[in-house]
C-alpha cells in the first residue's frame, strides 16, 4: 500500500482549504475527522446544472442555469433598515435578465462588469415587470486556469448537494470536497482486496470517490438519487464488506474461546426445571430452550439472540436457562433497560424461582448507598445466585463470584460497549440477548450477525388475537362505550398518552389531564389511576400493583408501560394520539392486553388529519398482529435509523450504505466476506487492516 495515499486520506480535515480549526470542530461533531471521512460522506441529492438555458427561454417558477456576461452590477439600499440588495444585469446571445441577491453586500467585491459567469437559481417575476434570477449559486468563468484547473464546481455540471454541517453550507462543503479530491494522488491504494474488486467488477476506489461526488455529465440523475451508479455501489459494497468481515472475525474469535467451567445437564437439573415451570411450554419455546441449553453445554461461550413476539413467553425460557446455569454453581446476571422493567422482572423471577433453592437480588441506580453495598456484597460472595438490574450491573464496583450467564433483555436499547462490559464481568460467560421487537432479516445480518438466533413465534395457548380498531377523535364516544362495556364485564383498561405535560409545540393530551377527565366526567363510577415517568418510583409501584390486583379499573399511563406489564384481566388498550408513535412501539403497547383468555381490544385514537406515513402505520398495525411482519413494515416505513433509535442502540450508523435501500448489497457483502476469509488473501496483515478499519469506521469495539 503506497504510504502517501493512506496518509492523504487520513489527513485531518482541518488542513483542507476553507476548513480550519472551528469548522473542523463542527465536522468532527458530525463524525467527520479525516479526509476519508469527508469523502465517504456522500451527497444526499444531485442537481443537473449542466444544461445551460438561453436567457430568452427562461420561464417564471423554474430553476435554471445560464452562462452570461455581467453588463453592470451594484448595491442598492431599500426602505427596510439594514436590508440591501446586490443586483446585476447579465446578457447572453439571446437576451438580458436581472440577477438579485438579498443581503449579500460582500458580492460587490466579487463581481465586476465584463466577467463571464454561470448562474443557477430560481426564475421569478420582477415586481416592476420582467424576470429575475433570485439568489442563484454562481461561478465566475475565468479565461486563465485557476487552482481547480478551470473546472466549474457549483454550476455547469451535475452538482452534489450536501447536508449543512454547522456553519458549512452545502456550497462551502462542495468546495471543500472538490479541493480534497483535487489533492488526491493519481494512485489511491484500494482498501478492497483486488480479487474481490475484480471478481465483482467494481470501480477503483479513487474513481469511485471522485464520481460519487462529481459524476460524469452523462450520468443519470435518477440512478444517482437511487444510489445505483457504479461509483456509489462500489462505496456501499466496500463499507458493507468490511463490516461483515469484522462480524465474522468476532464470531471466529468467540468460537476459539473456551469456558473455564462446562455446564452439564442431568436428571436432577431436569427435575428442578419441572418444579419451577408454571405451564406447559409451546413447541417454539421448547425448541428455543433446547438450542440455548445445547449452547450452554458447549465448550465455547454462547452468543445467542432470542427474539419473540409480545406475549410469546421468552422470559420463562430465559429463566429455565438461568436455572441450568445456577444448578451448575454459576451466577446469572439479568439486565433490563429501565428500572421499572428490572423491578417487574425481579418480581417475576422471585415468583418463578420460589420452589428452587436460589436467591435473587435486585440492583438498580435508585438503591441507597447502603443497600447497594449490601447487594454488592451478596453478589461478590455468591450468596445471590441471580441478579436482576439495569445498567448498574455493568458499573465498575460490581463484582461477581462466578458469573456464568448474562441475559440482556430488550437488547436494542443497550449499547454494544455495555453488552461487552457485562460479558467482561465473568470469565467468558454465556450471553443470551432477548428482544420483543423482532428484528427484520436485513437488520439481523448487521446488528446481530455475530449471534446465533432462536425465534418464538407461537402465542401462548388460550390467548386470542387482539382486535385492533383505528378511530378518529371525532368517534371518541364510541371508544368510551367500548371501554365501558369491558369495565361492566369486570375487566380493566389502559389509556396511554404520549406526554406528561401539555406541550405548546405538540398538541398532545397530557396524561394527568386525561386521568382527571376520565375520573370526573367519563368513568365516574370507575377507579382511575395514573403512572408516568415523573411519578416517584414507590408511588408508581403502588399504583401498578393496585392495577394488577384489580383495585384500579382504568390505568392512564405514558409509555412506561410499554414493556413488562402483565395484567391478564386488562382487555382494552386505548392509545391517544396514536399517530405520534412508531409502529414497533404501538405493537409493544398493544401487547399489554390479550394476556388472558378473554377477547381483548386495542383502539388507536388519532387526530382528524393524518399524514400519509401516519395513516400507513396505523393501517399496518390494524392489519396484522404478527410482530415479525410488523418489524418488516416498520423498517419499510421508517428506515433502520428510526427502527433502532440511536448509535448507542448497537446498530452501526453506516456512512454510505442504507440497510433498506441496499439490502441486496449487504447480502452480497456477507457472501463475499465468508469466501474471502476462507481464502489465501486473508493474511494477518490484511486482517490487521480490517480490525483498524472496523474501529475507525464504525466506532465499535470487540473485533479481535
Amino acid at each position: 500500500m503506497p504510504a502517501r495515499a493512506a496518509d492523504d486520506l487520513q489527513t485531518p480535515v482541518q488542513y483542507l482549504k476553507g476548513v480550519g480549526p472551528r469548522r473542523a470542530a463542527e465536522l468532527a461533531a458530525a463524525g467527520v475527522q479525516t479526509v476519508e471521512d469527508l469523502l465517504l460522506t456522500l451527497p444526499y441529492r444531485y442537481e443537473d446544472r449542466a444544461r445551460l438555458r438561453p436567457i430568452r427561454d427562461l420561464r417564471p417558477g423554474e430553476v435554471a442555469s445560464v452562462c452570461a456576461t455581467v453588463l453592470s452590477c451594484g448595491l442598492r439600499t431599500t426602505r427596510r433598515p439594514g436590508f440591501r440588495i446586490f443586483e446585476m444585469l447579465v446578457q447572453d446571445a439571446s437576451g438580458r435578465v436581472r440577477v438579485v441577491f438579498f443581503n449579500q453586500a460582500f458580492l460587490r467585491d466579487v463581481f465586476e462588469a465584463q466577467q463571464q459567469v454561470v448562474l443557477h437559481g430560481r426564475v421569478d417575476r420582477r415586481p416592476t415587470g420582467g424576470l429575475q434570477i433570485t439568489n442563484p449559486d454562481h461561478e465566475i468563468v475565468s479565461d486563465e486556469p485557476d487552482e481547480d484547473g478551470g473546472e466549474l464546481v457549483h454550476t455547469g455540471r451535475i452538482v452534489p448537494v450536501y447536508e449543512k454541517v454547522g456553519s458549512l453550507t452545502p456550497k462551502s462543503l462542495r468546495r471543500v470536497v472538490h479541493d480534497a479530491l483535487q489533492r488526491l494522488p493519481a494512485e489511491v491504494a484500494d482498501v478492497l482486496p483486488e480479487t474481490v474488486r475484480r471478481g465483482l467488477g467494481l470501480a477503483r476506489r479513487r474513481d469511485a470517490l471522485c464520481e460519487a461526488h462529481f459524476p460524469p455529465p452523462d450520468t443519470s440523475i435518477e440512478a444517482l438519487e437511487q444510489f445505483r451508479t457504479p461509483a456509489q455501489q462500489r462505496l456501499v459494497f466496500e463499507e458493507f464488506f468490511f463490516f461483515q468481515v469484522g462480524l465474522l472475525l468476532q464470531r471466529r474469535e468467540a468460537d476459539t474461546r473456551v469456558k473455564p467451567r462446562r455446564i452439564l445437564v442431568d436428571d436432577r437439573i431436569r427435575e428442578a426445571a419441572r418444579k419451577v415451570l408454571p405451564f406447559r411450554l409451546t413447541g417454539d419455546q421448547r425448541r428455543a430452550l433446547k438450542e440455548i441449553v445445547e449452547d450452554l453445554q458447549r465448550a465455547r461461550p454462547m452468543n445467542r439472540l432470542l427474539q419473540g413476539d409480545v406475549g410469546s413467553g421468552k422470559t420463562i425460557v430465559a429463566l429455565l436457562a438461568a436455572l441450568v446455569a445456577m444448578e451448575n454453581g454459576l451466577q446469572v446476571a439479568f439486565m433490563a433497560p429501565t428500572e421499572i422493567l428490572a423491578e417487574q422482572h425481579y418480581a417475576s423471577v422471585v415468583r418463578v424461582l420460589a420452589p428452587s433453592r436460589f436467591a435473587t437480588a435486585l440492583l438498580t441506580g435508585t438503591l441507597t448507598a447502603r443497600a447497594r453495598r449490601e447487594v454488592g456484597s451478596r453478589i461478590a460472595t455468591g450468596a445471590s445466585q441471580l441478579v436482576v438490574g439495569t445498567h448498574a450491573l455493568v458499573q465498575g464496583e460490581v463484582r461477581f463470584k462466578a458469573l456464568g450467564l448474562a441475559i440482556v433483555d430488550e437488547q436494542h436499547r443497550f449499547g454494544v460497549v455495555q453488552r461487552a462490559t457485562l460479558r467482561d464481568k465473568g470469565l467468558d460467560p454465556d450471553v443470551l440477548v432477548m428482544t420483543a421487537t423482532p428484528i427484520p432479516r436485513t437488520l439481523a445480518l448487521t446488528a446481530y450477525g455475530d449471534l446465533d438466533t432462536s425465534e418464538i413465534r407461537e402465542r401462548i395457548p388460550g390467548r386470542q388475537p387482539i382486535g385492533t380498531l383505528v378511530r378518529s377523535e371525532s368517534r371518541r364516544a364510541e371508544v368510551y362505550d367500548l371501554v365501558r362495556g369491558q369495565l361492566r364485564a369486570g375487566r380493566q383498561a389502559f389509556v396511554v398518552c404520549p406526554l406528561v405535560e401539555e406541550s405548546e409545540k405538540l398538541d398532545l393530551k397530557a396524561a394527568s389531564e386525561m386521568a382527571a377527565e376520565l375520573q370526573q366526567r367519563v368513568f365516574a363510577d370507575a377507579r382511575v389511576g395514573l403512572v408516568h415517568g415523573r411519578v416517584p418510583a414507590a408511588e408508581r409501584d403502588r399504583t401498578m400493583a393496585a392495577f394488577a390486583a384489580g383495585a384500579i379499573d382504568v390505568l392512564v399511563a405514558t409509555t412506561v408501560i410499554e414493556v413488562g406489564i402483565d395484567v391478564p384481566n386488562a382487555t382494552v388498550m386505548v392509545i391517544e394520539q396514536a399517530e405520534r408513535f412508531g409502529l414497533a412501539q404501538l405493537h409493544q403497547l398493544r401487547g399489554r392486553v390479550g394476556r388472558g383468555a378473554a377477547q381483548s381490544h386495542c383502539v388507536l385514537v388519532h387526530a382528524s388529519r393524518l399524514s400519509d406515513a401516519a395513516r400507513a402505520r396505523l393501517r399496518a398495525l390494524a392489519e396484522t398482529t404478527d410482530g415479525f411482519e410488523i418489524a418488516e413494515r416498520d423498517l419499510e416505513l421508517r428506515g433502520p435509523g428510526d427502527f433502532f433509535g440511536t448509535r448507542q442502540s448497537g446498530v452501526p450508523i453506516f456512512r454510505v450504505g442504507d440497510l433498506l435501500r441496499d439490502h441486496r448489497l449487504m447480502e452480497e457483502a456477507r457472501r463475499t466476506a465468508v469466501a474471502w476469509l476462507a481464502g489465501p488473501e486473508a493474511t494477518e496483515a490484511q486482517l490487521g487492516a480490517v480490525r483498524r478499519a472496523w474501529t475507525r469506521r464504525f466506532g465499535l469495539a470487540g473485533v479481535a
